[in-house]
């Protein structure tokens, strides 16, 4: 996938960087090793819920109330000063009313428009490399069904662990978020029943993921992937010698390819 290869120096060496497709053509097949992606920041840069919010503004479909509002959700969790969950019910809540079905719709023409192009090349390519493997490959996500599918669905990934709106007999949104919320410790046991389910070994299996709220399933897998870690993980990564994989969007100016991976 044409990786380019640097040295990274560390407090007494240079680190080894290794070519992850490689490892994977290398290792075992078959579908009792899972191989389990996050979804913003990890296969797609950035946030893939910006895009919507974004072509609700542009349309004039948002309220001033729910353009401040988001802004401020935004902040605050990215300070670590807002629970997850009231995140994602305050988004749903600016949607109440509107149909799943027009949403679906709405995600599927919002990823062509905007979301694919931030895709990074090199999680693509890892991505195929499972999936020639004969893993079993699963997008897990706290992002909600609009967001994620789509994705999904252009990387051929069957299995997606994400969040869902509640709906009412009407196909239509309550404002509320269907529980439990997919994120931290909730996501890791949505992995480790997924895994029982389908018979998947999780101490074989890989985990691909950026946020430090991952780090509870990166210690359950036995390959964890930190991808662009956030400090607390890429601080958990140095200190049990993880990989790092640090991958770059052809949008920015670069090749979009795999700058390295620190061993």
């Amino acid at each position: 996938m044409g990786t380019r290869r640097e040295e990274h120096m560390g407090p007494s060496d240079a680190a080894t960087s290794i070519d992850p497709v490689a490892e994977i053509e290398a290792g075992p097949a078959g579908p009792a090793i899972g191989a389990f992606f996050d979804l913003d920041g990890t296969l797609v840069d950035g946030f893939t819920a910006t895009a919507h919010a974004g072509d609700r503004i542009r349309r004039r479909q948002a309220r001033i109330g729910e353009v401040t509002g988001v802004i401020e959700a935004a902040m605050r969790y990215r300070l670590g000063r807002v629970n997850f969950a009231r995140l994602l019910e305050r988004a749903a809540g600016y949607l109440r009313g509107e149909s799943l079905d027009d949403l679906d719709v709405v995600g599927e023409r919002l990823f062509t428009e905007r979301v694919q192009s931030r895709l990074f090349p090199a999680m693509h390519e890892i991505v195929l490399a499972h999936q020639r493997r004969g893993h079993t490959v699963v997008m897990s996500s706290s992002a909600l069904t609009i967001h994620a599918e789509p994705v999904a669905r252009y990387l051929e990934i069957d299995h997606v662990l994400c969040n869902h709106f509640e709906v009412d007999a009407d196909g239509r949104l309550t404002g509320r978020i269907a529980r439990p919320v997919i994120w931290g410790r909730r996501k890791a046991a949505a992995v480790q029943g997924f895994c029982e389910q389908h018979d998947v070994t999780l101490e074989k299996s890989y985990f691909y993921a950026d946020g430090n709220e991952d780090i509870a399933l990166m210690t359950l897998v036995g390959y964890p992937r930190p991808v662009n870690p956030r400090r607390e993980l890429a601080a958990m990564a140095a200190e049990r010698g993880w990989p790092v994989l640090k991958v770059v969007n052809p949008g920015k100016g670069n090749h979009g390819g795999l700058l390295g991976v620190i061993k």
